[in-house]
């Protein structure tokens, strides 16, 4: 089953749930900022993708973000805390797959998984 996270008003996630309708690739969408993320799922996504690509550090969320709590996400344990109180800078979306997690959307990175 592959499962998208993300938040659905951010344009990368919109591309990337047209892109997966558009190659008939069915899958679960999850509104992280609604649904939340679970500590166990945040663990498995650092431990399978590192916490450097899993925290946008580009986004307005970030820089609005105290310098104590951007220093207690510099730990994976921190950064659970930190990141189910901020779903906002996970990077997205969170692609997840058997056996495989990615972020962010590449559209021929993409095509070439998928096979499409």
């Amino acid at each position: 089953m592959i499962t998208l996270y993300g938040i659905p008003n951010c344009n990368t996630v919109k591309k990337a749930r047209q892109w997966l309708t558009d190659h008939h690739i069915d899958f679960a969408f999850h509104d992280f900022k609604k649904q939340g993320v679970t500590a166990a799922q945040l663990q498995a996504w650092i431990d399978a993708i590192g916490l450097d690509k899993l925290i946008n550090r580009q986004g307005t969320t970030w820089r609005g973000l105290s310098d104590e709590l951007k220093a207690q996400a510099s730990s994976a344990e921190g950064a659970i805390t930190v990141l189910q109180a901020q779903p906002s800078i996970i990077k997205r979306p969170v692609l997840e797959r058997p056996g495989k997690v990615s972020v962010g959307f590449n559209e021929a990175q993409w095509a070439e998984e998928f096979g499409a």
